[in-house]
């Protein structure tokens, strides 16, 4: 609910505002948690409230669709921001730093539900300009890092 109340867990309670029953330290040790899998967790979250919630108050005759969106993600301190790269803007057709912000959304014509995200950077080395970690391979972080690294395209797939 952080992100919809555009205030960080601190502010909510100082302003008593927040009333979950668990403490501020908790919250952040959860967010900062390497071993949680959020790509995982946003899938299973999309479809327990698309097939739990959503499903039972449309018609079985509405078309049911996945729509992908590549959108530019633009970072503005990005030497320090790990495969920050330049990457091409369609919009401006100029070349600017940041990602490439690969989104799955599910809709029905009427409800509009993101599933996942995927930040890309650039499979070229010159256009890299953030910093590189040596990671193990086998963690979630790495799957991540070569994910970043792939075509849109191989992304799309994976997505779905």
């Amino acid at each position: 609910s952080n992100v919809f109340r555009d205030r960080s867990m601190y502010m909510q309670q100082k302003s008593g505002k927040c009333t979950a029953g668990f403490s501020q330290n908790t919250y952040y040790r959860f967010m900062q948690n390497p071993h949680i899998n959020w790509f995982s967790l946003t899938i299973l979250l999309a479809e327990r409230i698309v097939n739990g919630h959503l499903k039972d108050l449309t018609s079985d005759q509405r078309a049911d669709c996945f729509v992908f969106d590549d959108s530019l993600y633009s970072r503005t301190g990005y030497k320090k921001t790990e495969l920050a790269a330049k990457v091409f803007d369609h919009v401006s057709m100029t070349y600017k730093k940041g990602f490439r912000m690969m989104i799955m959304d599910w809709t029905d014509g009427s409800s509009f539900v993101p599933i996942a995200s995927s930040l890309l950077s650039s499979k070229n080395d010159q256009n890299v300009i953030g910093t590189t970690k040596k990671i193990d391979k086998r963690t979630i972080a790495a799957k991540r890092r070569i994910m970043a690294r792939s075509k849109g395209t191989d992304v799309v797939i994976q997505l779905l």
